[in-house]
């Protein structure tokens, strides 16, 4: 693991820890973006927080780049020079695919992982396991974590 950072780990995490906490305390409702972003086509009642909560997530990633750029640093690159992995129609079928899962599975990574686990939902624990479960599956079959 030559590109693990603790320090932006650490503090990317507490973010979003904070910020689940906030949209949970303040507005009683579960940071899952799919769920959040899904609602915003066909408009929601419940539009306006929901458009708060993605700009404020937008501009905290953006003050970070900016304001710590030494956390945008991955395996010696900033990540400008990232690469995509994939050609694009790949991209766009994993993409699908994401969103399959997160229609089928009632929620995202960010809805089951952080809030659903930390609410002790067995069906978040269900949800995650399969999240890493096939993440290790495809990674393993694709390669492309080398």
């Amino acid at each position: 693991m030559e590109s693990f950072t603790p320090l932006s780990a650490l503090l990317g995490g507490a973010m979003i820890g904070l910020a689940s906490a906030i949209l949970w305390v303040g507005n009683g409702r579960i940071a899952g973006i799919s769920g959040i972003f899904g609602q915003l086509l066909p408009p929601a009642k419940t539009i306006i927080w929901r458009l708060v909560f993605l700009a404020s997530m937008i501009g905290a990633a953006y003050l970070a780049y900016y304001f710590l750029p030494d956390l945008s640093v991955v395996g010696g690159q900033k990540f400008e020079q990232v690469k995509l992995i994939g050609s694009p129609l790949w991209i766009a079928i994993a993409g699908l695919l994401i969103g399959l899962g997160t229609k089928i599975g009632n929620g995202c990574t960010s809805g089951h992982g952080v809030c659903g686990l930390a609410r002790f939902s067995l069906r978040s624990l269900v949800g995650v396991l399969i999240f890493f479960g096939v993440a290790i599956i495809t990674v393993t079959i694709t390669g492309v974590a080398r």
